[in-house]
Order: structure tokens, then sequence, then C-alpha cells
């Protein structure tokens, strides 16, 4: 990997990307951000050497590199998931690469289903804690330790520091930022009632299908991390309604410029 890793490394760097100091995952159906930054490089995911390709449609493919808040920053628009085949290596291979051109912070943002059913669509949840059911981790491959410690310290996989300036930021500007535990499955199909019952009783706050593996290896880097859940479903599993793709994208698009206005003004404290 450190090969594939040096290869990608080197033609980034030829087409601009020179040392930023924050990464930034845009999940579904968020990606105005990029129209907040002072882009100087762009390039589509299936032109960068070993990069995987994204294959959901709303998902668009790009890595950004330029300046917002006058902070170099490198933004993943569109993401990669288990479900559309990428083993969990291929997923947050990009963070690796984020690590490698000098990246020391992680934003990540997604969609998620509420479980606690006290958050409402189109508002926003800061995760504190995570549960992984996605049957694997991202650090289960021969030679991992050349990367990273092996058995890495998740007691405090999200960073206190960054937490504590975006919920000081939410209640400056009168956001709802909720805070509470994120659960990542597998996918693509959506929960049973039965399996949003489950999830409510380990203590999930919000369930998606992606943010953990990419925390997972951060926290395996020594990058620290902050991940925003955009609340886009009610997953009530005693009124349950089959889900709509399209109300999903709408409440991700209203609740947008809240997770804009909080990751801008984080930026400038960082």
């Amino acid at each position: 990997m450190i090969k594939l890793i040096n290869e990608t490394v080197d033609y980034l760097k030829e087409k601009g990307f020179q040392s930023p100091k924050i990464g930034i995952i845009l999940g579904t159906g968020l990606g105005q951000l990029i129209h907040e930054i002072e882009i100087i490089s762009e390039v589509s995911y299936n032109h960068i050497p070993n990069f995987p390709t994204a294959t959901v449609e709303f998902h668009k493919g790009k890595l950004i590199y330029g300046k917002i808040a006058n902070k170099t920053v490198m933004v993943m628009k569109g993401r990669f998931h288990l479900y559309e085949g990428y083993s969990l290596q291929d997923v947050t291979y990009p963070v690796r690469i984020m690590h490698a051109l000098g990246i020391n912070c992680l934003l990540v943002s997604n969609a998620a289903g509420a479980i606690n059913l006290n958050f409402k669509k189109s508002e926003l949840m800061l995760i504190e804690d995570h549960i992984n059911l996605q049957g694997g981790s991202p650090l289960a491959f021969k030679g991992v330790e050349l990367l990273g410690e092996r058995f890495v310290d998740m007691s405090a996989p999200y960073d206190n520091q960054m937490n504590t300036l975006l919920k000081s930021i939410a209640k400056k500007e009168n956001i709802m930022l909720h805070s509470g535990v994120y659960t990542s499955v597998f996918g693509p199909q959506l929960e049973t009632r039965a399996e949003y019952r489950m999830l409510k009783l380990i203590g999930t706050d919000a369930v998606g299908m992606s943010t953990v593996p990419e925390v997972i290896v951060a926290n395996h880097l020594g990058i620290k991390v902050s991940a925003i859940s955009v609340i886009t479903d009610e997953c009530d599993a005693d009124n349950l309604n089959p889900v709509d793709v399209q109300d999903i994208m709408n409440m991700a698009a209203i609740a947008e410029p809240h997770m804009i206005t909080l990751f801008k003004e984080l930026f400038a404290h960082l």
C-alpha cells in the first residue's frame, strides 16, 4: 500500500495539491461547501492513480484543493461505500492520501436516519461516539503496522476540542446541533422495523452507511476528527413509512447551509 500511496501523492502534488491542513469528506447531498472554497486545483477520481471511483449518482467524484477561511483544505466531493462493492481499504484510501499530503484535521459529514426521535428531519447531530456494525475493520490487513499502530485506541475517536468549538459556534449562530452516537451499517438496503428497534436498544441516535471506517483510519494516523450527521429521515419503528430518496436529498439541502456555517466558522479557529 505504501507504494500505491506514494504514486497517488506524487500525481496530486503535480496537480498542485501542496500541504493541505484540513481534510473534508462531504456526504450524500452535501456538496455545496465547495462554492465557499477558493479552488486552486481539482481532479476527478477516475483520473487519480490507484483511486476508487464513486458509483453513486449523487456522489460526484472530485478531489478539490483550495482555501477557505484562509486555511488550505482538501475536499472529497463524493465518498466511497462498502455497498458499492469496495473493500474497507478502498473506502479509506483517500484518508491515507490526505494524511500523506499533510492534513492534521479531518471533518466528515453524512446523511443519517434519526433513531432518537427527539431529532427531526433537516436538523444536525454532532457525532460524539460511534458503533461499527459494518462487519469489519479498515485496519485488518497484512502490513498495517507499517502505516501506524495496529491496536488503535478508540476511547475518544472524535476530537473534544473541535467538538466543543462546534457546539459553541452552533449556540452563537442559533443552529440546532444535537449530540449523539452514530451507528454505521453496511447497506445499501434500509433497515427493517426490527433492526431499528435493535439500533435503539444498543444506544444509537442516528444510523447511516459511512463515516466510521474513515474515522478509524484517521485515528490510526493520528488525525483529529469531527463529524456531523444531517438528519434526513426519522426511523420510528412503530410508524414506519417507505423512504423516499428524493426526500432525503431535500432534507440534506435544507440542513446544508447550517453545516456550512459550522464548518466555515470552525476553520477560522483551527
